[in-house]
């Protein structure tokens, strides 16, 4: 397992902004998707955001114009760019990279090593 370090959640009035970060050192950083998960009803968590090794994102719907993943290879580092914060954005956030397309990987269970959450807490 490859550890993953999430940072940058906090307290955020509505339609806020936070940029969240998770450095992997340890991670072959530039072959890896990374992507982003947070705890979802009728889920264990839901995917909020991926990044291909290639740049290509996908994101789930109700953060679509909101939210903006990116990478740094050179930092091994990703990040998450969360505007216009609504109060159901409220979460810990959990960080997490799998070799491989981003396509069709919905499910947690298809990712593999993940960092150790960051809340982020959405005041109204």
């Amino acid at each position: 397992q490859v550890q993953l370090v999430d940072s940058g959640g906090g307290l955020v009035l509505a339609v806020g902004s936070l940029r969240l970060s998770c450095a992997a050192p340890g991670l072959t950083f530039s072959v890896y998707a990374m992507g982003w998960f947070r705890p979802a009803p009728r889920k264990e968590r839901e995917l909020v955001a991926a990044i291909s090794r290639n740049g290509a994102t996908e994101y789930t719907e109700s953060v679509k114009g909101r939210f903006t993943i990116s990478r740094d290879n050179a930092k091994s580092t990703v990040y998450l760019q969360m505007n216009s914060l609504k109060a159901e954005d409220t979460a810990v956030y959990y960080c997490t990279a799998r070799a491989g397309s981003i396509y069709g990987t919905a499910n947690a269970n298809q990712w593999g090593s993940w960092g150790q959450g960051t809340q982020v807490t959405v005041s109204s």
